[in-house]
């Protein structure tokens, strides 16, 4: 067991910070969403990808939850 520890010491040390740094962005994700910073930017006339279909104000919890 601690031959392949040793043997793959750069692969899993690789692996922790790829994986730490996966969790960094998605926890500020999250964060982002929940304080209602999502990815609109509150401007549809000039979004592409909304169609019109983005709200100008991020929709509460409670208005969700109806």
């Amino acid at each position: 067991m601690f031959t392949f520890l040793m043997n793959n010491a750069g692969t899993i040390l690789t692996a922790l910070v790829l994986a730490a740094v996966i969790f960094l962005v998605v926890r500020g994700m999250v964060r982002d969403r929940r304080a209602g910073k999502g990815g609109c930017g509150g401007n549809c006339g000039a979004c592409a990808g909304c169609g019109g279909g983005c709200a100008a104000t991020p929709v509460s919890k409670t208005a969700r939850n109806r």
